[in-house]
C-alpha cells in the first residue's frame, strides 16, 4: 500500500509540474502577443500553487509594467531580486519602474559599513552566503586532512596555512550569513499598492496626517496593530499606514 501511495504522489507531482510548465509557456506566448492581463492570470495561477522562481516574478513584473501598474511591477521585481540578487535584467527593469513612482525620497547618509553592505554583501542572499560558508568549510576540512596525512614538511606547511585561511573565510562568511539573515528577518519590506495614501502619527483615522505616499514606494514595516502598520521610509520618517495599502514582500 505504501509503495502505491509513493507512486501516486510521484505521478501527481510530475503531472503538476508539467501543468505548470504548460501554463508558463502559455503565459509567455500571451505576453509576446501583448495580452498582458491574460498572461498575468496564468502567472498568478502558477504562483497560487506555491511555485516560486526569479523568472516567474520577473515576468509578472514585466507584465504589470506594460500595463503601467507601478506598485505591482516594483513589487514583483523586488521579489525576483530576493531570489536572485545578481539578475541584471531585473535590476535594470526595476530602475525603469521606479522612475514611474511619484515619491522622490532622499535617503539618509549611510555609514561605510552600510555602503559596503548595500554595494557588495547584499549582492548575495543569506541562502547564497550559507552555500559559500559550506564551500569554505569543505575546503578547509579537505586541506586540513591533506596537512594531517602529508609526509613532506613543505607540503604540510602549505596545507596548514591554506586550511587556516579557508577557516578564516568560513568564519567571515558565517558572520555575513547571520547578519544578512537577521537583516531580512527584522526588516520587513513592503511596497505601497494604493495610488495615494496618508501616513498618520498614530494607528487611527482621527490622528494627524504626517506625510503622503504614492504607489510603488518601498517602506520598512516596524510594527503592526490591528489594521495598521508602523512604517519607516528611506529618509527616516516614521508613521502609521492602513495595512491594505501596502503589500509585504514575503521571505522565501
Amino acid at each position: 500500500m505504501k509503495h502505491f501511495l509513493y507512486i501516486l504522489l510521484f505521478i501527481t507531482s510530475t503531472l503538476s509540474s508539467q501543468n505548470v510548465d504548460s501554463l508558463f509557456d502559455e503565459a509567455n506566448e500571451l505576453y509576446k502577443n501583448e495580452q498582458f492581463e491574460k498572461a498575468i492570470e496564468n502567472y498568478k495561477q502558477i504562483e497560487s500553487r506555491g511555485f516560486v522562481s526569479s523568472e516567474l516574478f520577473y515576468n509578472l513584473g514585466n507584465s504589470y509594467y506594460k500595463l503601467n501598474k507601478v506598485g505591482p511591477s516594483i513589487y514583483y521585481y523586488e521579489k525576483a531580486l530576493k531570489l536572485n540578487p545578481l539578475n541584471k535584467d531585473v535590476q535594470n527593469n526595476l530602475v525603469f519602474a521606479r522612475r514611474l513612482a511619484l515619491d522622490n525620497i532622499e535617503e539618509l547618509p549611510k555609514t561605510v559599513f552600510q555602503k559596503l553592505n548595500n554595494r557588495y554583501l547584499q549582492k548575495l542572499s543569506y541562502n547564497q552566503w550559507a552555500i559559500v560558508s559550506i564551500v569554505f568549510c569543505a575546503l578547509g576540512s579537505l586541506l586540513f586532512l591533506l596537512f594531517y596525512f602529508s609526509n613532506q614538511p613543505r607540503s604540510k606547511r602549505t596545507f596548514f596555512v591554506t586550511s587556516l585561511i579557508s577557516f578564516l573565510f568560513l568564519i567571515i562568511s558565517l558572520t555575513i550569513t547571520y547578519n544578512q539573515f537577521s537583516y531580512f528577518k527584522n526588516n520587513k519590506v513592503a511596497i505601497v499598492f494604493a495610488e495615494e495614501t496618508e501616513v498618520r502619527n498614530a494607528p487611527s483615522l482621527n490622528s494627524e496626517e504626517v506625510f503622503t505616499l504614492h504607489e510603488g514606494t518601498k517602506v520598512i514595516v516596524l510594527d503592526t496593530i490591528d489594521d495598521w502598520k508602523k512604517i519607516k521610509i528611506a529618509d527616516g520618517k516614521i508613521g502609521w499606514i492602513i495595512s491594505g495599502d501596502i503589500q509585504l514582500l514575503d521571505n522565501f
